[in-house]
């Protein structure tokens, strides 16, 4: 009787030693595999035999994460304090660095991408924040993609997500943007009259140059003022349009020639 439990307990465990040699990796998992605490291969995906009590694998899973990196506390070169978080899109492309040369990979990407959204974003001024995100986005992934690449871990997309500021600095935005709306309001204008004079002074020479246009031009100013019954209106008329009519008068008079 003794025997026979025997027999079953080594039978028990020759098949529960069978059936742990056989692992199941998916399509998006590799294993790792050491063989007595050094590595040995990269293994996967689909059906993998480990030689129990030899060899060990770690799962990786290589398909993209997202990793929100918290909201910190940025100063911008133009000394505005600002809250900025972000989120950061990685994946694993070398699972055995990503196991061997850093301890928790995802722990390590978190904590530099904190570091690198201050140190960059504290380059730039606020408005650069605010209107030039996409560059900054690039920046942020490209320095955070050197760091990595050494881990195996390929930084794909870097989102900036928010940039809160405080209720005084937003205060100090709103007058700024209202004292710039000013300022291309008069400039507008400005170039309004400097071109309304320069148009003028076209006119004027045009006028100048040719009297019998000055006539016609006070003939058309009559015409539109003799509309308006409602005022007086003395109107200065120059010499060069009676000077005909003087001449005239002045033949018709007796002994005039």
């Amino acid at each position: 009787m003794i025997w026979e439990f025997g027999w079953f307990a080594v039978a028990f465990i020759v098949i529960a030693l069978v059936f742990s040699m056989f692992r199941i990796l998916r399509e998006y998992e590799r294993g790792v595999v050491f063989t007595l605490g050094r590595f040995w291969k990269v293994k996967g995906p689909g059906l993998i035999v480990i030689i129990p009590g030899i060899q060990q694998m770690v799962r990786v899973d290589l398909r993209t994460r997202v990793m929100d990196v918290p909201s910190q506390d940025v100063i911008s070169r133009d000394n505005v304090s600002v809250k900025v978080n972000a989120v950061v899109y990685l994946r694993v492309v070398d699972p055995e660095k990503a196991i061997i040369q850093v301890e928790d990979f995802i722990q390590a990407t978190s904590q530099f991408a904190q570091t690198t959204l201050r140190s960059v974003l504290g380059k730039h001024e606020l408005d650069e924040m605010l209107a030039e995100r996409e560059r900054l986005n690039l920046d942020i992934q490209q320095a955070l993609d050197i760091q990595t690449d050494a881990w195996g871990i390929k930084v794909a997309n870097v989102e900036i997500k928010h940039v809160d500021i405080n209720e005084t600095m937003v205060r100090a935005i709103a007058r700024q943007a209202e004292a710039e709306r000013e300022r291309r309001a008069k400039v507008i204008h400005a170039e309004g009259e400097l071109q309304a004079s320069e148009k003028l002074l076209q006119a004027g020479e045009v006028l100048a140059a040719r009297p019998q246009a000055m006539q016609l031009r006070y003939l058309q100013t009559l015409t539109a003022i003799a509309g308006d019954k409602s005022s007086t209106i003395v109107f200065p008329v120059p010499m060069d349009i009676l000077k005909p009519l003087v001449e005239a008068m002045s033949a018709a008079k007796p002994g005039g020639n």
